[in-house]
C-alpha cells in the first residue's frame, strides 16, 4: 500500500479532460474515454453534483494505464441527460446502461463503481449477466435491512442530505464542503478544495436544481434487490470504508454473502468515497482484483 505522502499527492483533483457524448436507447450520455486495454465502466455516486470524473478522477489515471476507462455521468447527473426515470429505478438505469454499451461497441465490462453506480450495476449485472465479467462497488445500498439492526435513518441519509443542501438558502460551497466532511470523507482537513468547487458547480446547474425540486418522483420507484442479488454470476469485490457514515461494515459483508461469488474488503482510515481519500491504495487493491483470472 502507498505511504501517506503519496496518498496525499495523489488526491489532488484537476479539471475533467473532453469528454464524449452517445446516444442510447433515447438519451443522451457524457461520459470520458481514457486508456487502452480491457473495457472498465466507472459509475459515480449520487450525491449532489457528482460526475464521473470527480469522483473517480484521482484513480482514473491509474487505471488507464493498461485498461479502457469510460467514466460515466448517469443520467440525471453532470452533462449526461437529465431525463425523467419512470418505472423500477435500478432496472432503468441498468437497462440504458446496458445500451450505452451497444453504442460503445463494448461486448462485456468490468464495472468500479461508488454508491448510487454500483447499485446501477449489480442491477445490471442481475438481469445482464453475459456483460459483466467482475464488479467493484463500495458504499452502495441495494436492500434496505441490515443483518442486525435497522440502517440509520432508515436508508434514508442520503435522501435526507440532499433535501438539506438543496433546500433553504439553496446550494453554496460551504454546504458542500459540510456535507463532505461529514458524510464522505473520513479526514474532512484532507478534502481538496478543487472537488469542493467541481461538485458545487455542477450542482447548481439549472436542469439539476430542476430535478432537485420536482416533486414527482422523477428519479423512478424506489426499488429493493434482495432476489435480485442471488442471481449475479459475476465476482463481487465489495470495497468498504471502515467509517463509511451510510452502512457500517457489517452490511457489505450481508452483502458478499448474498451474492454467490462475493468477498469483502474494508479499508482503515476511509470513510464513503475511499476512491478519491486512498487513491493509490484503492487502485492496487482493486487492480488485483481485476486482474484475477474471473472466467
Amino acid at each position: 500500500m502507498a505511504d501517506q505522502g503519496t496518498e496525499t499527492a495523489a488526491r489532488t483533483l484537476a479539471d475533467p479532460p473532453e469528454g464524449h457524448y452517445a446516444d442510447a436507447d433515447g438519451v443522451r450520455y457524457h461520459y470520458l474515454d481514457l486508456g487502452t486495454g480491457d473495457p472498465t465502466v466507472f459509475l459515480h455516486g449520487g450525491g449532489p453534483g457528482c460526475t464521473g470524473w470527480t469522483d473517480f478522477g484521482p484513480v482514473a489515471p491509474l487505471f488507464a494505464r493498461d485498461r479502457r476507462c469510460y467514466l460515466v455521468d448517469i443520467l440525471q447527473y453532470g452533462r449526461s441527460e437529465k431525463c425523467v426515470i419512470s418505472g423500477p429505478m435500478w432496472d432503468s438505469h441498468a437497462a440504458k446502461t446496458v445500451a450505452l454499451l451497444d453504442t460503445l461497441g463494448v461486448a462485456r465490462a468490468d464495472f468500479v463503481c461508488n454508491s448510487w453506480g454500483g447499485t446501477i450495476a449489480l442491477a445490471l449485472a442481475a438481469h445482464y449477466p453475459e456483460r459483466v465479467r467482475s464488479l467493484v462497488v463500495t458504499g452502495s445500498m441495494p436492500v434496505f435491512h441490515g443483518p442486525l439492526a435497522p440502517l440509520p435513518e432508515g436508508g434514508r441519509r442520503g435522501r435526507a442530505a440532499r433535501d438539506a443542501y438543496f433546500g433553504g438558502e439553496g446550494p453554496t460551497p460551504a454546504k458542500m464542503r459540510e456535507l463532505m466532511a461529514r458524510l464522505e470523507w473520513y479526514d474532512p482537513a484532507a478534502i481538496p478544495e478543487h472537488t469542493v468547487a467541481l461538485r458545487y458547480q455542477q450542482s447548481v446547474d439549472a436542469e439539476e436544481m430542476a430535478l432537485a425540486g420536482a416533486s414527482d418522483s422523477p428519479r423512478g420507484e424506489w426499488q429493493e434487490l434482495s432476489t435480485e442479488l442471488g442471481r449475479i454470476q459475476a465476482p463481487v469485490l465489495f470495497a468498504w470504508g471502515m467509517y463509511d457514515a451510510f452502512l457500517t461494515p457489517d452490511y457489505p459483508l450481508m452483502l458478499a454473502r448474498m451474492v454467490p461469488r462475493g468477498q469483502l474488503y474494508v479499508m482503515d482510515r476511509a470513510g464513503h468515497h475511499l476512491q478519491e481519500e486512498r487513491p493509490q491504495d484503492y487502485y492496487q487493491l482493486v487492480t488485483g482484483f481485476l486482474r484475477q483470472d474471473h472466467g
